[in-house]
């Protein structure tokens, strides 16, 4: 059985990310990007498949752990029957790939082993091991770690072994540096050292975020995640950290999410200029600028980090997968799906950023009146729709909803001194709406998810959120009621019901937090603080001992699923709050424009 989601931390340099469980194992990391092959799989397979495990020799054990404070540096304390230990792990931001790990004897003595298994290549390449010096060098390929330790180690069923015993105040250091095989490796550091430099590298960071409310410590917590999942050299956030992590335990709703996604542009900047980050929030601007140039009907829903636009779909067969989830898949054939509503996100992100003081140039508004021809040819075709599924296409209410959201952008543009035709867009919004308010209603008055459907989606629930419709309009109070009696399981919000008709699959999926988020924003908006403030503190109550949320829970096995950590998650908890402290917490921002 693969450990539980709920027992592993993020660690993040800006660059990559590893997954470490409560029990001291690595098993999730690959260099130099997020996206890059994996040398620790053990998530998706087994031993043999790569990590790192550093812990007590004794299985009697009780582990605490906590992030230092503001930061993405953990701590774990190792309680047994012969004393005390801590290990530190962080992964350094820099000009190199490290990973250290510094254990400290806290009281006793403490017996400790290391286990170092590196398979190159998703958990596929045995590397070649030798010894250079003090330093353990394995090579497979085009890639070469290097282990640097005082303590004696050797060679043991294709893995790094070291047994050592750790007393009270004694510190043992471990240093895992990743380089390309033909350069060489990079200078060691000293480990103590380095996790101070990086705990106070996080901390300034972090101690940027604008406080003043009840949740500021969620919020910033979920930040850091979010800043951790950030790719510095491009600006670019990953959706997740992780591949093939499945939506349905024992299921096939296995996808890669270690790309940057359009729709949470317009999530991600507000969460970070209402936190007062706005150094990041011009980096994922230019980010989206710079992905989005080129021909409308070229636009993706994802990217790569960088901005790369092939990201071919294959499965990796020798990876049993978590929990025997298969496939395990690497690329996302999503990437070639046409969804509507990604045109309205990519507005509504301009006109976030705008509206908060980032200045665009003339250049992106040429983009933008690009984009808005595009949707004006093409708002009446049916899409593969927010939730990315593998059945026909169809005429989706939240993107119809989101086309709209993109010409009212515009409008808002022009009214702000962009150049461009009122009237013209005008009669483009009054249609779509009309078309909506015509289609996507039932006969119960509830907005259903696609035209003709009585099924419900939880993606119209941002109808009210967009400025659609007022929050008080009939239907859209119908419509929450309807989200709460038929959507809701164990007091949260499913996405919608799985149907093979409509996404391809039709197998169970857990509740998708972010839609539990949004009901959140809509108990605000139509007055139901208190419905609002219990269904937040559920939320809350899920997040692990660190403070980390999946895409998804299980609300019958009690237990997290799909990819972890998931950014929009932590994105949408950011919202919720400020939500609930009676405003996005940027209220004060400044009025701006194109």
């Amino acid at each position: 059985m693969s450990i539980p989601l709920e027992d592993y931390a993020l660690l993040g340099d800006t660059h990559s990310a590893a997954l470490v469980s409560r029990g001291g194992s690595v098993d999730w990391l690959g260099y130099p990007r997020f996206d890059s092959p994996t040398f620790f799989a053990k998530l998706l397979g087994t031993d043999e498949n790569g990590h790192w495990t550093l812990a007590p020799r004794t299985k009697d054990v009780r582990t605490t752990r906590a992030y230092r404070t503001g930061t993405l540096v953990l701590e774990s304390e190792h309680h047994t029957p012969d004393g005390t230990v801590r290990v530190i792990d962080a992964l350094v931001e820099g000009d190199h790939r490290r990973l250290v790990r510094l254990v400290q004897g806290v009281s006793g003595r403490v017996p400790m082993h290391s286990v170092l298994r590196v398979r190159f290549d998703y958990g596929s390449v045995v590397p070649w091991a030798r010894r250079e010096g003090k330093d353990m060098s394995l090579i497979g390929g085009a890639e070469a770690v290097r282990l640097r330790t005082p303590v004696a180690t050797h060679g043991k069923d294709f893995a790094t072994v070291a047994e050592f015993e750790v007393g009270e105040g004694d510190e043992v250091p471990f240093e895992l540096t990743w380089c390309e095989s033909h350069l060489k490796p990079p200078k060691p550091v000293n480990v103590a050292r380095t996790i101070g430099a990086t705990e106070r590298w996080w901390r300034s960071w972090s101690q940027g975020c604008r406080q003043g409310g009840e949740w500021d410590d969620a919020i910033r917590d979920s930040l850091i995640v979010l800043k951790g999942l950030s790719y510095a050299p491009t600006g670019g956030i990953v959706a997740a950290p992780t591949t093939s992590l499945p939506e349905d335990l024992g299921g096939q709703r296995n996808w890669d999410y270690r790309y940057a996604w359009i729709r949470d542009a317009t999530f991600t900047l507000i969460a970070l200029l209402d936190s007062g980050y706005e150094d990041e929030a011009l980096a994922w601007r230019d980010w989206l600028l710079r992905t989005l140039a080129g021909k409308p009907d070229q636009m993706q829903i994802m990217y790569g980090i960088a901005g790369e636009r092939w990201l071919p779909e294959m499965e990796v067969g020798w990876l049993p997968g978590y929990e025997k989830s298969r496939p395990v898949r690497v690329g996302n054939a999503a990437s070639e799906q046409f969804q509507l509503d990604i045109y309205g996100e990519a507005m509504d992100a301009m006109h976030h950023a705008a509206e908060q003081g980032l200045v665009f140039d003339g250049e992106a508004w040429q983009l933008a009146k690009v984009l808005l021809d595009f949707l004006e040819s093409k708002w009446r075709e049916p899409d593969e729709g927010i939730w990315e599924v593998r059945g026909p296409r169809r005429h989706f209410t939240h993107s119809k909803v989101m086309a709209w959201v993109g010409i009212d952008r515009a409008i808002k543009a022009i009214e702000a001194g962009a150049d461009g035709s009122l009237d013209r867009w005008h009669r483009v919004r009054h249609e779509i709406h009309e078309d909506v308010l015509r289609n996507a209603v039932d006969d119960r008055g509830v907005f259903v998810q696609s035209y003709g459907s009585r099924a419900l989606d939880a993606s119209v629930l941002m109808i009210p959120l967009v400025g659609f419709l007022p929050p008080r309009d009939p239907r859209v109070k119908a419509t929450v009621e309807a989200i709460e009696t038929e959507l809701m399981h164990e007091g949260f919000v499913r996405r919608y019901i799985p149907d093979d008709d409509v996404d391809g699959i039709g197998t169970h999926e857990g509740a998708f937090l972010m839609c539990s988020f949004w009901l959140v924003d809509n108990y605000m908006a139509l007055g139901r603080v208190e419905d609002a403030r219990a269904l937040f503190f559920r939320l809350l109550s899920l997040r692990n001992d660190v403070g980390l949320l999946a895409e998804q829970y299980d609300t019958t096995r009690k237990r997290f699923v799909g990819n972890f950590p998931q950014a929009i998650s932590h994105v949408a908890l950011a919202i919720s709050a400020g939500t609930l402290e009676g405003g996005r917490r940027g209220s004060g921002r400044r009025s701006g424009g194109w």
